[in-house]
């Protein structure tokens, strides 16, 4: 057997075609025949999990710890490929045969050149039509865009005769008993009262800021005040309301609402649109609901609003990207045209900052239509449960005492001396632990409250799913609530639509009902019944980490607005109580206002949005907005977008970058789906595609995980993909929905029915895009052309890691928690416990893994993960050079995650040579977009790549280790 100890051994493994050299950093001595000793690391008898062979002894256990670790380092730093004799031969003739792209190649040194005009860098574009769209959108300016639309025929032109008919309409509805019975509803609403001073103020101003407490009624009413008193004064003709709501549901269950008040169906006067759903009211006279978004894309055709009389932005204090942009956008918009009213709508929060930022614009504030809530604070809390704190002291945590420490010292001292509280609760607030999160001082008052208290719901507020499962466990377990007495709703933006809707069932009398919530209960919904609230104190932000390139998921105190919002949800019906889990002094502390979602988010969509309406340099554009994001985080997200190639040097839009522009997906996305029409394997990349930007259809029940891991491993279909089981859900869903049968199978596999119908909405949606942009011949996602590769699974990793490059992180170490890997920005990563690949323990594919999201909670989490082959990188990643290294080459990638990938020099000059022809290709697509020709050149090269990324990865796994702190 071969003992491994110094330089220089090369050992030689093969699977498949593919043969890989991996250099080990050892020399063989041959000490017996048989199976080398290595190979007992985590497999042999006595090797244990990582363990050193048994007959080692002494100074020789050390060296072989040290070998092993450069033999590691050599599988992740040095690695020959070399490609089969047929593939090699099949992929020469392909290239040798170029000529249909070679008229670019003195085009495209043209347009390298940057400092060209834009006609001439593009001078080798002959699809007429697709250039001077493109030129339009890369050369023109908002302000020209609003000017001439300004001079084009609006739709809001006045017609008399249509103004008497809308007057009758609705003098006739007025009179009849069925609207007489809802307006007694509606006159007693706050907002009712101030009607004639809005409408005042929204005749005399421009802009107007209309603040308001729960349940005021704003949302419902301003829009029908306006509405009414336009029709009334003869105008109704020249009245079109829009008005934004920050989610879907909102927008839906707001359009509704207001159709019912005014004794309609949904499409006379009132409507609403989303993405993948509408139901349009009338042209004229008339309101509709929509998300930012959709206002947003609005614009894009219609960049002066011509076709709008009135905009209402609503809950603008939530500080969405979108809700940020769209003011900006609308003071460019204002200026240009005084006779467009906006309305800004925001909770009693901040209003003062948005008249601010509109120059001081009028404010009429609503007083709140909800019964008193009493309040109560950890102190309390403490007081009524006679709670300890565990008296686990964490060092770490006593050594990162801060100014607030002070200050609740401070505030405890104070208390001990008033004797407001006994000794316990004072030695309590002593404890370092008293503000982690305790689920068990939770339930001891959840039991509190349902021994001492009247009838009436409980909602807990906590920061995430986990915490809810928890909680709910321990509440399962003692016993103590039962289902004769008891009925408990977890509630979470990843539940089923259909399970979310149960919490609004009101149960019998002798029966209480406790949700235990995200802060998703904080505003988008209204539990009527909720009498009894316990805050947490903690929510968690979704932020961007600038200086580490990742996003972070932690449980944060929330803001005193989040608070405000959390203790208003107990006093809708009746009188209510509000428990706080954190100290008044600790509430002193807390930051007003939650921050600008701009602030805290990647802004590559953004950036985007920028470009494809004209705005100009995005520095200046975004230094415009109510809080602009910093000059590294904007120019973090131009990098991305010209590593993608969606933005050249000059910050210009590439005719890549202007069609990513045109999707509704983030850009990673979008590129995907461009590759799966080009590559025609269109149905499963949109799954996926549609998947990772909308929401995951699976969900995790909170008593049968095993199952529901089982399950989804059974989808992944043994590719170590979530991807794979992204698509495969979908795909045997609508199957399943051709049968009528998707209930039984969403059931049985944990997946969300109206998630999954939604998804496959989108399918279509992405296909009637490319088949607008001339990248697929017919809307049907589901056509043959489009779909002839789509069972070439390793043709659908490859594209997805194709968009997802350069999110690539590098196998390091197998532990008996699952895989540990590496990136360069983080150092050591692990995959979500919510992945497929989360516990592959001794065996994996390979050693690279793509994935789409990286956040940061207790861990640094890769999120949707895909293990890929090295051919599959060599296609996605860009060349950034090929040098020789001894008797081989190197090929260097622009990815960190792998130093190179050596080979032979025939092989590095079949891949350079494709890279280069592949790239000429894309450029003449994107430029001259039509669908693939399969028996041309351009089948004969997409072939060729196709039979690249389907050879085999013979990547050694590593053996299975313990993990030993690192």
């Amino acid at each position: 057997m071969y003992n491994i100890r110094c330089l220089n051994i090369t050992n030689n493994f093969t699977r498949g075609n593919l043969v890989y050299k991996i250099r080990s950093c050892g020399k063989a001595e041959n000490t017996q025949s048989g199976s080398s000793r290595f190979e007992h690391e985590g497999r042999g008898s006595g090797g244990g999990q990582g363990r050193h062979p048994p007959w080692l002894k002494g100074k020789e256990i050390g060296l072989y710890y040290r070998d092993r670790v450069k033999a590691k380092r050599a599988q992740t730093e040095a690695q020959i490929i070399t490609l089969p004799e047929n593939v090699q031969h099949k992929l020469e003739r392909v290239l040798n045969s170029k000529g249909f792209y070679e008229k670019l190649y003195n085009s495209q040194e043209q347009a390298e050149n940057t400092n060209r005009k834009l006609e001439e860098r593009y001078s080798y574009i002959q699809d007429a039509q697709f250039k001077r769209k493109f030129l339009n959108i890369v050369s023109g300016n908002i302000q020209e865009n609003i000017c001439k639309a300004l001079l084009q025929s609006s739709r809001l032109e006045r017609n008399s005769n249509l103004d008497d008919t809308l007057l009758a309409e609705y003098r006739s509805k007025i009179s009849s008993e069925e609207y007489e019975s809802m307006l007694k509803f509606r006159l007693r609403l706050p907002a009712y009262q101030e009607r004639s001073k809005i409408l005042k103020l929204i005749k005399e101003n421009q802009v107007v800021v209309i603040s308001g407490e729960t349940g005021c009624g704003k949302t419902t009413q301003i829009a029908q005040f306006i509405l009414d008193d336009q029709i009334e004064q003869g105008n109704g003709s020249i009245t079109r309301i829009v008005c934004t709501q920050p989610r879907r549901i909102s927008a839906i269950s707001v359009a509704e609402r207001v159709a019912a008040e005014r004794t309609e169906r949904l499409g006379t006067s009132i409507g609403f649109q989303i993405r993948l759903e509408r139901v349009m009211p009338r042209d004229r006279g008339s309101i509709t609901f929509c998300t930012s978004g959709m206002l947003l894309k609005f614009m894009e055709s219609d960049p002066a609003l011509n076709n709008y009389s009135h905009i209402i932005l609503d809950e603008i204090h939530e500080r969405t990207t979108e809700i940020d942009f769209t003011m900006a956008l609308l003071k460019l918009i204002m200026s240009k045209r005084p006779d467009l009213k906006v309305l800004l709508m925001s909770a009693t929060l901040n209003s003062e900052s948005f008249s601010k930022y509109y120059n001081d614009c009028p404010i009429i504030h609503i007083p709140g239509f909800t019964y008193p809530v009493e309040e109560f604070y950890l102190e309390d809390v403490l007081e009524i449960t006679r709670f300890k704190f565990s008296k686990h002291i964490d060092k770490y945590k006593q050594a990162q005492r801060d100014e607030s420490s002070s200050i609740i010292d401070s505030y405890i001292r104070r208390l001990a001396i008033e004797k407001k509280y006994s000794k316990n609760v004072i030695d309590q607030l002593k404890n370092p632990n008293r503000e982690d999160l305790s689920l068990d001082l939770i339930e001891e008052l959840i039991r509190h409250i349902c021994r001492t208290k009247p009838p009436g719901a409980i909602l807990v507020f906590l920061p995430g799913v986990m915490d809810i499962s928890q909680l709910h466990k321990i509440m399962m377990r003692n016993g103590q609530y039962p289902p004769n007495k008891y009925v408990i709703y977890p509630l979470h933006s990843r539940m089923p639509t259909v399970h979310q809707k149960l919490i609004f069932k009101e149960p019998p009398n002798d029966i209480r009902k406790i949700i235990i919530a995200t802060s998703i209960a904080e505003a988008s919904i209204t539990i009527e019944d909720v009498v009894y609230v316990i805050d947490s104190g903690k929510m968690k932000y979704l932020k961007f980490d600038l200086s580490r390139n990742v996003e972070t998921l932690k449980p944060e105190w929330v803001s005193l607005a989040n608070s405000k919002q959390r203790r208003g949800r107990a006093g809708r019906v009746k009188p209510g109580i509000c428990y706080h889990l954190y100290s008044r002094a600790r509430e002193s502390m807390l930051d007003q206002y939650p921050l600008p979602e701009m602030l805290i988010t990647r802004l590559e969509e953004v950036i985007l949005r920028i470009k494809i309406l004209q705005l100009g340099d995005v520095q200046s554009f975004l230094c415009h907005v109510m809080d602009p994001p910093s000059s590294a985080a904007i120019e973090l997200s131009l990098k991305l977008l010209r590593q993608l190639k969606a933005l050249d040097d000059q910050e210009n839009l590439t005719p890549l970058g202007y069609h990513l522009a045109q999707l509704p997906l983030d850009p990673r996305t979008g590129k995907m789906i461009i590759w799966a029409a080009l590559f025609s394997c269109v149905e499963p990349v949109f799954a996926i595609a549609a998947s990772l930007s909308f929401k995951d259809a699976f969900y995790c029940p909170l008593e049968d995980e095993a199952t529901a891991r089982l399950r989804k491993l059974e989808l992944g279909l043994n590719e170590c993909s979530d991807h794979i089981a992204l698509a495969e859900a979908l795909r045997r869903f609508e199957n399943c929905y051709k049968k009528g049968d998707a209930g039984h199978f969403c059931r049985e596999y944990f997946l969300s029915f109206n998630t999954l119908k939604l998804l496959s909405e989108m399918k279509s949606q992405f296909a009637q895009h490319l088949c607008e942009m001339k990248f697929l011949e017919s809307e049907n996602p589901s056509d043959r052309n489009a779909n002839r590769n789509s069972d070439n699974v390793a043709l659908v990793k490859a594209i997805v890691c194709a968009g997802l490059y350069p999110n690539i992180a590098t196998v390091s170490k197998v532990t008996r928690g699952g895989i540990r890997a590496w990136t360069p920005e983080d150092g050591s990563v692990v995959i979500h416990p919510s992945s497929i690949n989360a516990k592959l323990f001794s065996s994996h594919p390979s050693r690279y893994i793509t994935y789409f999201t990286k956040q940061r909670s207790t861990s640094t989490y890769l999120h949707d993960t895909t293990f890929i082959t090295t051919p599959i990188l060599l296609f996605a990643a860009s060349l950034k050079n090929i040098q020789k290294e001894g008797k081989n080459h190197v090929i260097n990638l622009t990815c960190s995650t792998s130093k190179s990938i050596t080979c032979d020099l025939r092989t590095a000059q079949i891949i350079q040579k494709l890279h280069e022809e592949f790239n000429n290709l894309i450029t003449y697509k994107l430029t001259h977009p039509g669908t693939t020709s399969w028996d041309t050149y351009e089948g004969d090269l997409l072939h060729a790549i196709i039979d690249l990324v389907n050879q085999k990865d013979t990547t050694v796994g590593f053996p299975e280790t313990r993990d030993e702190g690192g």
